[in-house]
């Protein structure tokens, strides 16, 4: 494509230099995504910004998928969740893993995705028997952790084979739970864009502006607890309103950390 401005908020294009294969990736993504693929003619991304009128660019590096916002950039790591599988595995605790109650085998509804760190510690806690399902409403980043988890390079096969058990849909929570059969899940999380964000979470900063950020709304709660088997888990703020609003009554963590989760037990609603 040539100089014409496009009306995605994304496009996608490569480095200044690219092989074959990034152009090719770089085509199929666009396709794909229902974005549009510009040639980098050694473009700055603040000149592609101005000649095509987008906000986000997705640049193709061989395997490499970086997506550059306003904010600033975004490529797939597992981040935290290695030292949380590292201290795992050393007999501490995790407090999302805890306040799941998560057992080998369990099957895990992800409905708030984002960068994966948490489906890839319930992944690994689940085990070979269990099953984890990713919800990510932004194409872009539903995308980027989808190939991250395929391609991502690691000498350690406990966390890759965690990482292949990881179904990754680009949808949205409220329409996909509304189509599952009761009790299709063992567990159903969220972790949303927080009311009152922690800034120091730099890895967030720069999708801020690409995830909903739209509140949780009750009827989603609602047909979580229909599609559970065992739990309901909300990640928030301890001191969050969410909380109270949805109906969760049981709280677990916030004691030490900023961090809390939100609990409906199937057993004791009934």
């Amino acid at each position: 494509m040539t100089g014409t401005r496009v009306m995605n908020r994304t496009i996608v294009t490569t480095t200044h230099k690219p092989d074959a294969d990034s152009v090719l990736l770089g085509r199929q993504a666009a396709s794909l995504l229902n974005l549009v693929y510009v040639d980098r003619q050694r473009l700055s991304l603040e000149k592609l910004r101005e000649k095509y009128g987008c906000e986000n660019i997705l640049v193709i590096k061989n395997d490499q998928l970086t997506l550059y916002t306003q904010m600033g950039e975004y490529f797939f790591h597992p981040s935290m969740s290695v030292p949380r599988i590292k201290a795992i595995k050393q007999g501490k605790t995790d407090h999302m893993v805890e306040a799941m109650q998560l057992q080998p085998g369990d099957t895990v509804l992800d409905c708030t995705l984002g960068l994966g760190a948490d489906a890839i510690v319930a992944a690994f806690v689940s085990g070979p028997a269990g099953r984890v399902t990713g919800l990510e409403s932004s194409p872009e980043i539903a995308y980027i952790v989808s190939k991250g988890l395929i391609g991502y390079s690691d000498n350690r096969p406990l966390l890759k084979e965690a990482m292949s058990r990881i179904n990754v849909i680009n949808d949205n929570y409220n329409s996909y739970l509304a189509k599952q059969q009761d009790n299709s899940f063992d567990i159903v999380y969220f972790d949303p864009m927080f009311r009152f964000p922690r800034h120091k979470s730099s890895s967030m900063e720069p999708l801020r502006e690409v995830v909903n950020p739209a509140p949780i709304e009750l009827a989603a709660i609602n047909h979580a607890v229909r599609v559970a088997r065992k739990l309901v888990v909300l990640k928030e703020n301890w001191f969050s309103e969410e909380f109270e609003r949805l109906g969760f009554k049981k709280i677990s963590g916030g004691r030490y950390s900023p961090i809390a989760f939100g609990i409906i037990d199937k057993k004791e609603s009934r």
